[in-house]
């Protein structure tokens, strides 16, 4: 019988680009692999299975908010029907080994698994462990990592410090595909903003704010996410500024491949500070002002983002001290600093773990052996 695994997590592509990023490291190895992904069946999850050929299957899954809502009272019913439905599925398809990226979609999965003495492999992105990983690691076998400060929260003998598994040709991109896509010069500097997959409302608005100024001096690819894309638009039209024509492009999500070729092209990128974000940064060493989302669970964001401007590897403004003379003077200041944008590019590379995917996979296919 083909070894079997199964990954779960999801709810935001910082879950599922690196449970796909370890499965292709995995088949390398062992090209006759059987994965199946439990979890959310969300567009996204659905379509990035599908386009890996990887089977899904639904799980409901509660979410614990972190603020008063009705919501929490449905969603805790939802977990234990969530844990029904994982001991279903994985007592037809018997895995050999569970690989979760966490978060609220994989609690059902893993302790199912548990229940089933399937081996367990988690991967924690932040510095600091969320909730549900802080819980499951009780439950895993192995906990790898992507930072050092993470190593505490859970039992020696457990941890592997990894990296963030991105994608393999993630800083591979090419400045002349950007630049034929969204029609760049060579004349200007490249802002690039990032809200993450669901984009961030205060970061457009604080960029519309500032952006006839922006423009001037620099263009800007900015991805609002697809739920804000149309408001941008309108908004940037009543400041007179044509789309596409005036040296701003708004994108509401970005191809798959387009990333690495607009992160190749920017000199300088405004982000949030989820895990994958500052992965791809660093594996592109583009020097970085980031945002924290404000409420992250466990304040994660936040400490992601200081943990690289500790060494001095990119600069950090809070969104409750955003105002548009703040952000306007740190973009001039790097922008107009060349040794400053340098030093900041060099130091945000150690964040780069090219290896993560390949120790990942093998800390896997480790315990499957065990």
């Amino acid at each position: 019988m083909n070894l079997r695994i199964v990954l779960t997590g999801g709810g935001t592509g910082g879950h599922i680009f690196p449970l796909l990023a370890v499965a292709k490291k995995i088949q390398d190895k062992k090209p006759e692999v059987e994965f199946l992904f439990l979890g959310p069946a969300g567009k996204m999850e659905k379509d990035l299975m599908a386009a890996k050929g990887i089977p899904l299957k639904g799980i409901i899954c509660g979410k614990m908010r972190r603020y008063f809502s009705f919501r929490n009272f449905i969603d805790f019913f939802k977990v234990p029907a969530g844990i029904v439905q994982s001991l279903w599925r994985l007592l037809v398809y018997m895995p050999d080994a569970i690989f979760s990226k966490g978060g609220y979609a994989s609690l059902p999965v893993v302790l199912a698994g548990w229940i089933y003495r399937i081996p367990i492999v988690i991967h924690e992105s932040d510095s600091v462990p969320g909730v549900t990983n802080n819980f499951l690691g009780k439950f895993s076998n192995s906990v790898a990592v992507s930072y050092p400060q993470a190593e505490e929260y859970f039992p020696p003998s457990q941890v592997v410090l990894t990296g963030n598994p991105l994608r393999e040709d993630i800083n591979q991109g090419s400045v002349q595909k950007a630049r034929e896509k969204f029609s760049l010069t060579e004349s200007k500097k490249v802002i690039l903003v990032l809200g993450g997959s669901q984009g961030a409302r205060i970061i457009n608005e604080k960029i519309l704010e500032i952006l006839p100024e922006l423009l001037k001096k620099y263009q800007v690819i900015h991805q609002t996410g697809k739920l804000h894309i149309e408001d941008v638009k309108k908004r940037a039209g009543e400041l007179g500024i044509k789309i596409d024509y005036d040296d701003y492009h708004p994108i509401g999500d970005y191809a798959n491949e387009d990333l690495k070729d607009i992160l190749k092209a920017a000199d300088l990128v405004i982000s949030r500070s989820g895990a994958n974000s500052l992965s791809e940064v660093a594996a592109n060493e583009k020097p970085a002002i980031f945002i924290p989302l404000l409420g992250s669970a466990n304040n994660h964001q936040k400490m992601n983002a200081y943990s690289l401007a500790k060494v001095g590897a990119c600069v950090v403004l809070e969104e409750n001290n955003l105002g548009k003379n703040i952000l306007l003077k740190n973009i001039y200041e790097l922008m107009d600093d060349q040794e400053l944008r340098d030093k900041l590019s060099r130091a945000v590379r150690v964040f780069y773990h090219p290896d993560a995917a390949e120790k990942i996979a093998e800390e896997i296919l480790k315990i499957i052996k065990n």
